[in-house]
């Protein structure tokens, strides 16, 4: 099958970035540097593990030229503002953020340190940066962020379901950036797109880290939704699976962002937020060297997959239209 990806080197290049992996240049001597790591969920994780070995490729090892400060929220997001005032208290010489309240909280903290942030939809509308070339301030990093991907979305659940009129959106209460309506940028996007489409949204902003899934599809059954988008968000972050079970088991179809093949939804689609991770290591080894991250351009990789789970659909009663099967980049059976 073919499968199709796009880095926007543009971006890399200028940045000054490398597009691969490649020694690192000798460090200062002598000079131990302290990385702040602020994240959703619990330590170990793969945004960790990635970050330490990514690192340790460059040239840093632990205990000996780098320490690491991480402070997980274990999906506790009201306790990331402290945490990020701890590391600011500590001097750490950069934070590394995952996620959209994690780099709010960071950003908030400090505007001299410099942050080196991934899983963020937006960065500019939720003001972490002025334009993704140029920053112009304390931030910068990696973004998975595709605007047209709430439009692909809508688009796919129209071709598969041609009769469709209602669409349900799981979001997050506590992300950043929302408007007097509650809706953060990434919600607005997402009911841009399905009005777009034809379609009637219901916006659904859960609390993590144990989401009422209950009221929730309650809400669902009560405005008729016949589908539902689950955008990549922390209070569902952790657990596609189940939101795609309890889903299909009141014979709801589902959409999962990309890289949930495994979860159980009917189809997913985008990019696995698991790609940005090799890129943050490179981005703080450039902050470290003293790149400033006002002039360090914020990298969008985008390596689209779209996956159709045969299983889910049998169980839902769906015929997934031949065309879009020939146009999978994988079909589970």
């Amino acid at each position: 099958m073919n499968r199709r990806a796009f880095l926007t080197g543009a971006a890399a290049s200028a940045a000054g970035l490398p597009l691969t992996w490649g020694a690192s240049h000798a460090q200062q001597a002598g000079k131990v540097y302290r990385v702040g790591v602020l994240l959703n969920r619990n330590n170990p994780s793969p945004e960790t593990e990635s970050l330490r070995t990514g690192l340790t490729q460059l040239g840093y090892v632990e205990g000996t030229n780098v320490v690491y400060e991480v402070r997980p929220a274990e999906g506790q997001l009201d306790r990331l503002p402290g945490f990020a005032a701890e590391l600011v208290s500590k001097g750490v010489d950069v934070i590394v953020s995952y996620g959209g309240p994690p780099t709010n909280a960071a950003r908030k903290a400090t505007t001299t340190i410099p942050i080196v942030f991934t899983l963020v939809a937006d960065p500019v509308a939720i003001g972490a940066a002025a334009t993704l070339e140029r920053p112009g301030g304390n931030l910068t990093g990696v973004t998975n962020n595709d605007p047209e991907l709430p439009v692909r979305h809508m688009a796919l659940l129209k071709e598969m379901f041609p009769k469709l009129a209602r669409v349900a959106i799981f979001s997050d209460a506590d992300i950043p950036g929302a408007d007097a309506n509650g809706l953060a940028p990434i919600d607005r996007t997402n009911v841009a797109a399905a009005r777009a489409a034809g379609l009637t949204p219901q916006v659904l902003k859960l609390h993590g880290p144990k989401p009422d899934f209950d009221a929730a599809f309650k809400a669902m059954a009560n405005e008729g939704a016949e589908a539902l988008v689950v955008l990549e968000v922390p209070a569902v972050f952790a657990i596609p699976k189940t939101v795609a079970e309890l889903a299909t088991a009141r014979r709801i179809p589902t959409m999962l962002w990309g890289g949930q093949a495994d979860a159980g939804g009917l189809m997913s689609y985008g990019t696995s937020y698991t790609s940005t991770y090799p890129r943050v290591p490179v981005y703080v080894d450039r902050i470290l060297k003293g790149a400033k991250p006002a002039d360090t351009a914020i990298e969008v990789f985008s390596k689209h997959q779209l996956v159709i789970n045969l299983k889910t659909a049998r169980e839902l009663g769906v015929t997934v239209p031949a065309e879009m099967l020939k146009r999978a980049d994988r079909v589970i059976e």
